[in-house]
């Protein structure tokens, strides 16, 4: 061991030195059995912790900071800790702290602020005690600061005590000093890596490189760009993403060592201790240029000075205050930036194996310093070990991992003392959020060091492979300890707000738990987890819903489908709650788990929308009921109504609250506006008794006039009962088939291209309103009338509409996607303009704030502001252009003709029940969706005349039909239904009937659209009945204008 620096009060036993100042290193042999691991340097004394755990202290005592009664420079052996294995120590002003491998603390010297922990003020303590208050936790590491002290368990759990006037216990001022452990919450849910004091400051730097300080800040050695105080730990934002793993706090300044081996310095800046070249403070971290070429592998500081050493080169620098020779350069001057130690020095054998000369040089094993004292360990040529490297985690010193070593090592604790004390040291890591938020770090390319609101830095894969691993049959003990550890105490703990994202790691890693999946333990851990989630302050929540947006869609489902799990068992259960508002707590906080990850879905569409559908709902609810109470807001605190949650809504139960409303519309309508009797209106078959249909009587030469007409004469309340038309001269049976008929027809008069009421778009396949059209309001208002009557008839109409049109039914503002669905070109040209990189946007897009429009052949220039033509678009205001570009397609220029298209389809469909509906839904609703599923199609067609399911002309059929590709399947779809989407009720609705006949097979198959019927002749062969129904489709036209 060598050392330099201020003996004046005869510290580390060089006896032959009497000038008290040693300015370059010098060996310092006063153990020659065993060798020194640990040095500890207080205001005037020092502490040696050898490797065979023994402590050896020096210097003066005025205090009892020894620990024994021997004065002077020579190292004493302190005897009250002779029985004690000690693995750490260290020292304040006059005060000494060392801990043994049990995880217990002792402490002595001077007490009068509290920093030794007793409970009392006492001035002087000088024997070794053990700190009573720490004695149910295993310690793993302690920091001293002048008065004060920190110490870190292994569950965690963050402990100060001691003076306070600056705040540096982290607990509020509220006091001067604490002479008892005191838990520091504001950090609870992080797993530290590291905790160490300064002279009246402190530190706690977490797994991922999270720095927080907090105590005096005079010079601005926290770091947080001022010089005041603070009472409680801040985040030092600066040091975020510089991967931090190792402080070292001085005085009044800091060091921090990140992991390529960078030094960062802050503070007081006086005597030059921050290297910069400079003598100012520092009030933010900066990096020490002078060693940016070097890989900094250790740091110390003492009290105004600094030291780094880089082992690739074996160089020890020193800079800061060298009054008293505690640079070691062989001066006492004070320095500015980083200059060598004195000496020859090397990191390990290898770097002197081809030197003659190589017992000059010290191989050095780790450098310590405090007060204005410096240290190195060194290492013998023969048997050296590397030098210490401050940057690899020495993980016996952290909070606490579950990993598979841990678990194996509980597991054979378990079974061989199967004792509270085991029992209770187990629970207590498996209790603590921050030993779960550091098990399971991202570690590729150090991807959790980036952990932020966006970033979890986990890697969610090693925890489901860890879970798994435990559900199996030898971890039983362990299994029942984590269970109890959840529902006992680490989900009831959980804050509503984390002190930093890592305590947020924890709500994505509980889901992981199979037995959350069990409906055993949905009330224990399942729903309390949901009402820890719901309970997080607009923050962190938000964090959650960013990570939420990154997990994969496969973990996403998972929670998705937990939270339905729990919400149909109670419901299933409901009765048997013995505490109705239980009930309703619980199922709420399912409910609302689920909306926050549908709000999170809408944005990153992880899953279709139709993933959050509940279909046993319907069986489960009275839905009629249901609604009825949301509809009359009487949701009391008795009531949880299903309906504030639509997005669980298949579409039976949608269509259900539709018959519902329109019920309650006709009901209302009758009877006035008398809602008092909620049941009263359940009771609804006298009034649909007298008329319970709408019935239509329409010309097939005439239809639109006839149809015009025909809905004027009748109220509001007749256009929500179910339609029946008739088709003059024809015979009035309507199982159906007819309405379908008459929507058909009528919509392909409507949208004939000879009115002009629509433009196709050709690339996309959608009409849109026309800008300008000379068509009466009222055939925008029955073409309204016909959508919303489709939707109450479930009936599938082939129109296409994009889903801006949906959206503005729904009262949401189409945006840009809208109109790249329905003008990709334009929508692209307008992302282009948006993305572009470069500052010459005039010049390159020459565009100003108008829109050119095609209107019978001739170009018209339409304003998109007032004095559009006179105004550039540039990059302020390119967003602003792309908006209002937006807003007069879907806007502005069709304002007329949407307002009657709305009116009419108001009319049939409006009222509170379409708050209950997505625009993609309705859009499902009205013209059906593309949830193929064509086995359901074979499965369900129903066969007449002389086919059945084995006929072989039928088997022939579904052979060729699942060899045609999607599109000519859909093509069939389009050909027998009049539409190539399937009704919101799925393939099984359709029913197709495939009858025989009695034509030859020269002929083609013929399809009557109105009853999904196809009549197909007997073809004999796959190649005839391929060829004939291609053809077939080939020929068909359709009702569509598209």
């Amino acid at each position: 061991m060598l050392c330099w620096g201020s003996w004046s009060l005869g510290q580390p036993g060089i006896s032959t030195n009497l000038q008290g100042i040693v300015a370059e290193p010098q060996v310092c042999g006063f153990v020659s059995d065993s060798s020194v691991k640990e040095v500890a340097c207080g205001g005037n004394h020092s502490m040696f912790l050898l490797e065979d755990g023994e402590v050896y202290t020096c210097g003066l005592n005025t205090k009892g900071q020894l620990g024994h009664e021997r004065e002077g420079n020579r190292p004493e052996q302190i005897g009250a800790l002779a029985d004690q294995h000690i693995v750490h120590v260290a020292c304040g002003e006059s005060h000494s702290l060392a801990l043994s491998d049990r995880g217990q603390l002792f402490s002595w010297g001077a007490g009068s602020d509290g920093q030794l922990g007793l409970m009392t003020t006492e001035d002087s303590v000088a024997v070794p005690r053990l700190i009573q208050k720490l004695n149910q936790q295993t310690i793993l590491q302690v920091s001293c600061g002048n008065w004060h002290c920190l110490a870190l368990a292994a569950d965690g759990q963050f402990f100060t005590w001691g003076k306070n006037s600056h705040g540096q216990l982290g607990l509020g001022k509220e006091f001067p000093c604490q002479a008892s452990p005191q838990r520091v919450r504001s950090l609870e849910g992080i797993p530290l890596a590291q905790v160490t004091a300064g002279g009246a400051h402190s530190f706690a730097l977490s797994l991922s490189g999270a720095v927080f300080g907090w105590g005096m800040n005079n010079a601005g050695q926290l770091g947080l760009s001022d010089e005041e105080d603070r009472e409680s730990p801040c985040h030092v934002k600066l040091l975020r993403m510089q991967k931090v793993v190792y402080i070292s706090c001085g005085e009044e300044h800091t060091a921090v060592l990140t992991k390529s081996g960078g030094v960062f310095t802050f503070g007081a800046g006086s005597c030059g201790q921050l290297g910069h070249d400079s003598m100012n403070d520092e009030v933010n971290p900066r990096r020490v240029l002078e060693l940016m070429g070097s890989e900094v592998t250790q740091i110390a500081c003492g009290r105004q000075h600094t030291l780094a050493f880089v082992s690739s080169s074996g160089l020890i620098y020193a800079f800061g205050c060298g009054a008293r020779g505690q640079l070691g350069t062989g001066h006492t001057c004070n320095v500015k930036c980083p200059s060598p130690v004195r000496g020859y020095w090397a990191a390990h054998s290898g770097q002197l194996s081809a030197r003659a000369d190589h017992f000059e040089y010290h191989i050095v094993k780790q450098i310590f310093s405090g007060g204005d004292q410096t240290f190195v360990l060194c290492s013998k040529y023969e048997n050296c070990s590397p030098a210490v490297d401050f940057r690899t985690v020495n993980q016996a010193h952290y909070t606490s991992l579950i990993n598979d070593e841990t678990i194996a090592v509980w597991r054979q604790k378990l079974s061989e003392h199967n004792n509270a004390n085991t029992i209770n040291g187990v629970v207590q890591i498996l209790s603590s959020a921050a030993c779960w938020n550091g098990s399971f770090l991202e570690k590729k390319i150090d991807e959790h060091f980036k952990t932020s609101p966006k970033i979890p830095g986990i890697d969610l894969n090693s925890t489901r492979v860890l879970f798994e691993k435990l559900m199996s049959s030898q971890h039983s003990m362990i299994l029942e300890q984590i269970l109890n550890s959840f529902e006992s105490c680490l989900i009831p703990q959980l804050s509503s707000s984390p002190p930093d994202v890592e305590a947020m790691r924890i709500y994505l890693i509980l889901p992981e738990f199979p037995l959350l999946q069990d409906s055993k333990y949905y009330t224990t851990l399942t729903i309390p987890l949901a009402m820890a989630i719901l309970r997080l302050d607009t923050n962190p929540s938000k964090v959650l819903d960013n990570w939420w947006s990154q997990v994969s869609p496969i973990y996403f489902m998972k929670l998705i489908n937990l939270y339905k799990g729990a919400v149909v068992y109670l419901l299933r259960g409901r009765k048997t709650f013995l505490i109705p508002v239980l009930f309703n707590s619980y199922v709420t906080a399912a409910l609302k788990l689920l909306e926050k990850l549908y709000k999170v879905n809408l944005k990153v569409k992880h899953v279709e929308y139709n993933t959050f559908y509940i279909p046993e709902i319907s069986s489960l609810v009275d839905i009629q009921e249901d609604y009825l109470m949301w509809f009359l807001h009487q949701a009391g605190m008795d009531a949880v109504t299903l309906c504030s949650y639509p997005f669980i809504f298949d579409a039976q139960a949608k269509t259900k609250m539709l018959q519902t409303d329109a019920e309650l519309q006709m009901q209302v309508a009758v009877n006035g506006a008398s809602l008092q009797n909620v049941f009263m209106l359940l009771t609804l078959e006298p009034l649909l008794a007298r008329s319970p249909f709408l019935v239509l009587h329409v010309r097939r030469n005439n239809l639109v006039g006839d149809a015009l007409r025909e809905l004027s004469i009748h109220s509001d309340t007749d256009l929500k009962k179910p339609l029946k038309v008739i088709f003059d001269g024809e015979e009035a049976v309507d199982a159906g088939g007819v309405t379908k008929e008459f929507f058909l027809l009528l919509l392909k008069e409507l949208l004939n291209p000879i009115y002009g009421m629509f433009t196709y778009y050709q690339d996309s396949n959608l009409l849109w309103f026309s800008d300008t059209c000379f068509v009466e309001h009222n055939w925008f208002h029955l073409i309204g009338i016909t959508c919303g009557l489709a939707i109450y008839n479930s009936t599938v109409v082939d129109i296409h509409f994009p889903l801006a049109l949906y959206k503005k039914l729904l009262n949401v503002k189409p945006g840009l996607e809208d109109l790249q669905e329905l003008s990709p070109t334009e929508g692209r040209s307008l992302q282009e303009l948006l993305d572009y990189p470069g500052e010459d946007i005039e010049e390159t897009f020459c565009l100003n704030f108008t829109i050119c429009r095609e209107s019978y052949g001739v170009i018209e220039q339409k304003k998109l502001i007032p004095g559009g033509d006179k105004v550039t678009v540039c990059k302020e205001n390119r967003q602003e252009f792309v908006d209002a570009y937006v807003n007069y397609i879907f806007q502005t220029s069709v304002h007329e003709w949407y307002t009657a298209f709305s009116d009419g389809f108001l009319k049939v469909c409006g009222g509170k029940v379409l708050e209950l509906f997505q625009p993609s839904e309705l859009r499902a609703m009205m013209v059906g969706n593309s949830d193929y599923d064509w086995g359901k199609l074979e499965e369900t067609a129903i066969y007449k005349g002389d086919y059945s399911a084995t006929h072989p002309t039928v088997k022939l059929f579904w052979e060729t039909f699942h060899e045609f590709p999607l599109e000519k399947k859909k093509k069939f779809l389009l050909f027998l239904t009049g539409s190539d989407r399937i009704p919101i009720y799925g393939m099984a609705s359709l029913q197709i009937i495939i009858q025989s006949t009695a034509s030859g097979e020269e002929y083609l198959p013929v399809a009557h659209t109105c009853y999904n019927l196809l009549d197909l002749p007997k073809y004999s062969s796959k190649e005839i009945l391929s060829a004939r129904l291609t053809q077939a489709l080939d020929n068909y036209e359709g009702f569509s204008l598209a």
